[in-house]
């Protein structure tokens, strides 16, 4: 937090009453491409994410600077433009009309954030989303709840930003807890924090997050395309049944059964098959993997996730070349339990859970083999190794 005082002071002077927030990361490690269609997820949060240090203003104006990007944000709570600027403010102003649609907001904000890592993969945009919620919440003594946020998040999210994505990023930044599996049915928005083994053991992994070197924003890939392939799905699999069909828009692939699915698999066009079977496969081993994980089997809740990144690229098919080779090379990494692509898998960054005991020969076997293949991420390509933690809270 230092450099955040630091910066803050160069910003805008001493200030008044300081607020300091920590809003973390997230990786899910089953359930991967479902919540926009309200399938079943899992998901940590973790020891990294975005800082926030900030203060109230009465006049209504946001200010607010980052540290990982370039910018002065600035605008006015109180006379609001809705017109996006494409930057990095544009969740800040997101959360902020997410918010007007239900509450009158008189304070603004001036402060700023910081995140830990590269983005890609991860949710940070998320983070930032819950996180700035939360701020101007707290200023003007809103009273949210854990749902409201993620609510508002999720909202700001979707209808101003555009990314058609579910609740999957929003709940685990908010709801995980250090020593526990988030599990949600995106659908009635129903979870569990289930300890390892039902408490009988501590976790016994770290989780490994391994940088491709590559970065991206999921509105310049083919992220909103794949939701819509799937709403189609589920769209041709109701036609096949002759079941009144709703605006697409209100379609989605858990309205459909599975066996109803299975009937009419061979008629669909490969594509639209392809994204259904991911789908409700999905969503199996996120039950087999819950098992697996209450009888405290970690070797098999890994072979789950391996199993869904295969998936991912079969049949979601997602992944960039940089991505595969880092999934191919964990499979042959000795103390890596299991692993996959993180986020939407389009580029960014891949996920892993991992023997603790074995961290270093991990990242100096999986660095290697990497830029044996790609040298030219030599100066980007980064791993961490990172603990699960509790959601966004202020410190």
């Amino acid at each position: 937090m230092k450099d955040l005082f630091q910066a803050y002071r160069t910003f805008f002077g001493k200030g008044d009453a300081l607020y300091q927030l920590f809003s973390p990361y997230r990786i899910c490690p089953l359930g991967a491409h479902v919540d926009h269609q309200h399938g079943l997820v899992t998901g940590f949060a973790f020891d990294n994410g975005i800082e926030f240090l900030f203060s109230a203003t009465e006049t209504g104006k946001v200010e607010m600077a980052s540290l990982s990007f370039e910018g002065l944000m600035t605008f006015n709570v109180q006379r609001f433009n809705e017109e996006r600027q494409h930057n990095w403010g544009d969740y800040l102003r997101g959360a902020v009309w997410a918010l007007q649609q239900d509450y009158q907001l008189k304070r603004g904000v001036r402060g700023i954030v910081k995140g830990s890592m590269p983005i890609g993969g991860l949710s940070s945009s998320a983070a930032l989303l819950c996180g700035f919620v939360m701020a101007i919440d707290k200023v003007n003594e809103l009273g949210l709840d854990k749902r409201q946020i993620i609510k508002y998040a999720s909202i700001a999210e979707r209808q101003y930003v555009g990314l058609n994505n579910g609740i999957l990023d929003q709940a685990c930044v908010v709801l995980c807890e250090a020593d526990k599996l988030l599990y949600l049915d995106t659908s009635t928005e129903e979870y569990q924090l289930l300890p390892f083994g039902d408490g009988k053991h501590q976790l016994p992994f770290k989780l490994g997050i391994f940088f491709s070197g590559v970065t991206r924003k999921l509105t310049g890939t083919d992220y909103n395309l794949r939701v819509s392939e799937c709403k189609t799905a589920a769209w041709m699999i109701e036609a096949y049944e002759d079941i009144p069909l709703r605006e697409l828009s209100d379609t989605r692939l858990r309205d459909v059964d599975e066996k109803v699915f299975l009937k009419h698999e061979h008629k669909m066009p490969e594509r639209f098959a392809r994204r259904a079977r991911h789908f409700y496969t999905e969503c199996d081993r996120v039950v087999d993997g819950v098992k697996a994980w209450k009888e405290g089997d970690i070797k098999k809740f890994g072979e789950y996730i391996f199993e869904s990144c295969e998936s991912s690229m079969n049949n979601y098919e997602c992944g960039s070349p940089e991505l595969i080779e880092i999934y191919e090379i964990m499979r042959r990494t000795d103390g890596i339990y299991g692993g996959r692509f993180s986020g939407a898998g389009f580029k960014g960054a891949c996920i892993a859970l991992v023997d603790p005991s074995k961290e270093e020969y991990i990242k100096q076997y999986v660095t290697s083999e990497y830029l044996k293949k790609y040298p030219q991420y030599k100066e980007s390509f980064e791993v961490y190794f990172c603990s699960p933690c509790n959601g966004v809270d202020f410190l």
